[in-house]
Order: structure tokens, then sequence, then C-alpha cells
């Protein structure tokens, strides 16, 4: 595996050294990987199939159980020190807020909160705190590709090992889920944390977001080895602070209870996957244009994860970046999401030499796109894509910090070395 490099690893675990003043031998280290989603946009929330893999770049979570209740934080891309108990009772943020509750003033430790948070929930018992150091790849905005999936579940690995808890990834797709739906108040569903801690080195990642279950997809040897494009925007907004994610998801939910009721199943919860093709197929010209839309995407979408599973199983890429392309284009005209920049970036990608798709990463409202590439034309793909985007969003190409086109494999689950 390519990541992490021994000196990343050797770099976190001399900052826990220096912040602890035990040897670097002692200091465990959370892998976190973040993840792509090739086929299954915006539907996990309804229970759809998703595919995912994860990209050997991500999050490195070095630590020492505390010896007590304590927490300790740093960061070594933002400032301050988070510092709680994990003895000490945490609520949702709306819930702290309403109580008068302090808020940490270092906002990236909120995912640590928000992981005791989740484990509390779920009647774990903890005495054991962990003093730490969290930093994420270098050189890359890590918008759309789950970073804040993969720090939840960095947090929940590093204080179920302190605290010598066994838990199964599956348990930790639900913790996580905790975090972002109880704590957070997000309406995402369980793709990001299910690829991050499901995935292996060389299989796609099918999971069907209603029943839980899931599998691991292996290729077959490729005549041609491919790559993973990441081309960022320079678009950046939270999750949180965006509305058109929780919209977009209570429409999907009331075309669900359109259709059920069309039907005579109102009595089941409003979600697409409840609804049977026949069943949208029969109903779906009562549906508000915009409901209509959001129906078509989730129900295409599903279509394109099977089809997309037999062409990676069988190795043809290039049926499954044809797969991929549609599913950004059912993501801009069908799910309406996707700012400009984002659009734009989509467009030029489809265009770039070897690429077989493209697609918005993440919830498609700031952040990247994601394309597979032919390795042997992922540098020239790469220089293509970067040229066209800041002729056509100079202002925003200026914005990227990191390298504007990143060139990744295939990554491996999350696990703690």
């Amino acid at each position: 595996m390519s990541w992490p490099t021994e000196s990343e690893l050797t770099a976190i675990k001399e900052a826990v050294s220096k912040m602890t003043g035990r040897d670097t031998g002692e200091v465990r280290v959370v892998v976190a990987p973040y993840r792509i989603c090739p086929l299954g946009a915006h539907i996990d929330h309804q229970g759809g199939a998703v595919s995912a893999m994860t990209i050997n770049k991500g999050i490195l979570l070095g630590f020492v159980p505390s010896g007590d209740a304590q927490v300790q934080l740093r960061s070594a891309q933002f400032e301050g020190e988070v510092c709680f108990r994990v003895d000490e009772i945490q609520h949702p943020i709306g819930l702290a807020d309403k109580n008068g509750t302090a808020k940490d003033k270092s906002i990236w430790g909120t995912y640590a909160r928000g992981a005791l948070y989740a484990l509390q929930t779920s009647k774990k018992t903890l005495t054991q705190g962990i003093v730490g150091c969290i930093s994420g790849s270098d050189g890359l905005d890590s918008s759309g590709l789950s970073s804040s999936a993969a720090v939840g579940v960095a947090y929940l690995l590093a204080l179920e090992n302190a605290n010598e808890l066994t838990v199964s990834a599956t348990e930790n797709i639900e913790y996580d889920r905790l975090i972002e739906n109880g704590y957070l108040g997000l309406r995402n569903g369980i793709l990001d944390q299910s690829a991050i801690l499901l995935s292996s080195y060389g299989c796609l990642t099918y999971m069907d977001c209603k029943t839980m279950d899931h599998k691991l997809i292996h290729g077959p040897e490729l005549e041609k080895p491919f790559r993973i494009l990441l081309a960022f925007s320079g678009l950046r907004q939270a999750l949180t602070t965006n509305p058109g994610y929780n919209l977009r998801v209570a429409e999907c939910q009331e075309a669900a209870k359109v259709l059920l009721t069309a039907s005579g199943n109102s009595e089941l919860e409003p979600t697409l996957s409840n609804v049977g093709h026949a069943v949208y197929e029969a109903h779906k010209h009562e549906l508000k244009p915009v409901l209509a839309r959001r129906a078509e995407h989730y129900f295409s979408e599903n279509m394109r994860v099977t089809k997309g599973l037999e062409a990676w199983a069988t190795g043809n890429l290039e049926e499954f970046g044809k797969l991929i392309s549609a599913s950004g284009l059912s993501s801009i005209e069908n799910y309406e999401c996707g700012a400009e920049p984002l659009i734009q970036l989509y467009k030029i990608l489809l265009k770039a030499p070897g690429v077989y798709g493209a697609r918005f990463s993440g919830a498609g409202f700031r952040g990247c796109c994601v394309a597979f590439v032919d390795a042997e034309t992922a540098e020239e793909a790469a220089s293509y894509v970067k040229d066209e985007y800041e002729k056509a969003q100079p202002e925003f190409a200026k914005k990227l910090k990191g390298k504007p086109v990143l060139i990744c494999e295939a990554g491996d689950s999350a696990r703690v070395l």
C-alpha cells in the first residue's frame, strides 16, 4: 500500500510523542481513508444501492491512552487544542445550544465530542481518554471526499481501542451515523462511513443501504491499469450550513410519500426504497415536476449501480466509466445539485485524454469531481484539466491551496496500526 508512507507515520507519532513525553513506539495510529462513490450518488439516504471504494489519501490520528478520563487533541492543520472528559455526558449540538452549554472554540474538535456522544448513546462504557494529534493528507482539498466521515471514524476507532472495546465495522457504521445524524443534525445516509469501514484494496464495495447487506466485488486483472483523478473546484461550503442537501432529502421523502399513497401503501416509511419500480412507473405521472426529477434520479441511479457492478466484475472499464458519467449528468439534471464551477469541471473531465468517466464527488454542492482514467494518460489528463479549469474559472482556481488535480490509487479500509 502506498499510504500512509513511513515518513507520514513517523511525523504523526513524533507529534504525539512531543505532546506526551511517551516513546514513539507506544503511539498507535488510526488510518481512516477518504472515499469516492463511483455509482450510487445521492440515494443512500433513501435506502438505495451504492458502490464505493477508498483512495490512498486520508486521515491519520496518532494517539496514546491518557491513563484517565481526559481527552486532549491537537491538529496538524488547525490551531487550538480540544480538551474534554469521556465521563462528560454529550448532547446533540442543537440541544446543547438551547441548554446554554458552552461550545468548544475549536470547531475541528466537534467530531471528537460527536464520537463520544455516539458511544454513550450506544451504551458503551468508556473510562479511558486519549491524547492525540490528527492530520489530513497534505496537498489536497478534502471537500467532497467525505473527510468528515473519515474524521468521525478515526475518533471512534481510537476511543474504542483505548478502552479495549470490540466493535464490528457494521456497528461503527451506525455509530458514525449517530455522529452526523444525531449529534450534528445532518440528514445524510451511510454511504461514506460504509465505504471507509468496509472497503478492501482492489475491490468495489457494494452496499444495500436499506438492508445494510454488503459485499466486495473483485475485478479481474486489467490489461490496462487505472488511476483515480480528483479535480478540485475551489468551491467550499460545509454541509451543515448549506440547506441544499437536507432539502433534497426532504424532496425525495415527499416523492416517496406521494407514490406510496397512490399505491395504497401510505403506512410505509416514506423513503424511495419502499417504492417498487413497477409502482414508480405506474404512478410517476402523479408527481410534481421537481419531485418527479428526484424520483427519476433515484430509480435510474439504482439501475446504474446494478449495471456498474457487472461492468466492474468483468473488467469493462469503458462501460463502467459511461455509467459514472451518466450518474454525473443525472446529478445535474434530475437531482439538480452542483454549482456552475463543479458542472464546468465535470464537463472538462469528460474531454480529458484517457478518462473513462467522471461525476461529482460528495454531495455535489462543493468540493471536487472524480474520474477514472487510463494509468498511461493520467498525467496528461491531469495537466489538461488543470489548464482548462484555470481558463474557465480563474477566480476559483486561485483559491486552491493544494494540487488542483490529484492522481490517486485505490485504498484499503480504516484500521488501527
